[in-house]
């Protein structure tokens, strides 16, 4: 006797489970879902960025510290070869501080994307265990970074309280933080999963990064260094578009008294637009990926 079953005796599997209000656990949920879903893992989303912080630093005899002995020892390279040997500090107040602040400000958008670019890679094996939304794997990046920054920023308050004085402008620098975490999110996100699909990502961050910093006037104060090249203006306009510059310059011109004189026009405006445009552009597309990731 055969033990094929016949046609009348064929169970249609995907009826059956439409029946009982089954789903694919693979499947990429709604939007508003997903997001609902994100905010159920915030607790994992601080923990897992505090436990990565932890094990970052667990090998080194200074730890944490290093976390903002970084940025100040690159800060302290670039002085000498902008500030001191191509004389890129002359006619800026406090040039230390205004250094500083650039490049404690672009350290945090670099390292939001260079680490968040493998943060799905390196956790394939967790991704292909349970279940859970992709997307907490790079905001965790983010966070971690957000709490190294705020370390900066409290070494930072202290030294321009000693050179340049406190200030009630200091709270403006809460706006500006939050407009880039937000653009960080945005473009950790685009970088987690293009990384994860393109592995040689993660060598080219690097290089657009390195030029990315010569680029957003950290060493040099963009309106000066144009009006002495004798630019037109809309050579300024353009190059405040960069977000890390608007992000850069209402840092300063919230924290350094002199540099409000050299800010960048619609600072405020170009860094809320790039904000808002690739927080959404950026959690869409990671989105759109949600059910392909971790697979392979």
């Amino acid at each position: 006797m055969s033990n094929a079953a016949g046609p009348a005796e064929t169970v249609d599997l995907a009826a059956l489970a439409e029946r009982h209000g089954l789903t694919r656990s693979s499947a990429r949920p709604p939007l508003g879902g997903y997001l609902r879903e994100l905010w159920g893992r915030r607790q994992f989303i601080v923990s897992y960025a505090r436990a990565r912080t932890y094990a970052l630093y667990a090998g080194a005899r200074l730890g944490s510290v290093w976390q903002v002995l970084t940025p100040l020892m690159n800060a302290a390279v670039y002085y000498l070869a902008f500030g001191v040997l191509l004389g890129t500090k002359n006619g800026i107040h406090n040039y230390a501080a205004f250094l500083i602040c650039g490049m404690f400000v672009f350290t945090y958008t670099q390292r939001s994307m260079t680490e968040g670019s493998r943060s799905l890679a390196l956790n394939m094996s967790l991704i292909r265990t349970l279940h859970f939304p992709r997307a907490t794997l790079p905001l965790a990046y983010v966070v971690n970074e957000l709490n190294q920054m705020l370390v900066s920023m409290a070494i930072l308050f202290a030294f321009v309280g000693l050179t340049d004085g406190p200030s009630l402008r200091w709270l403006m620098v809460v706006p500006a933080l939050a407009m880039q975490t937000m653009f960080n999110l945005g473009m950790t996100l685009i970088f987690a999963r293009i990384g994860t699909f393109v592995s040689d990502i993660s060598q080219l961050l690097p290089f657009v990064t390195r030029t990315w910093l010569y680029a957003s006037g950290i060493f040099f104060s963009i309106p000066d260094k144009l009006r002495a090249l004798d630019a037109p203006g809309w050579v300024i306009q353009v190059l405040s578009l960069n977000p890390i510059s608007a992000y850069i310059d209402l840092v300063r011109r919230s924290l350094l008294r002199e540099h409000a004189r050299n800010e960048l026009p619609h600072a405020w405006s170009i860094a809320a637009v790039w904000a808002v445009v690739v927080l959404v552009g950026g959690f869409v597309f990671f989105w759109r990926a949600e059910d392909r990731y971790g697979r392979g």
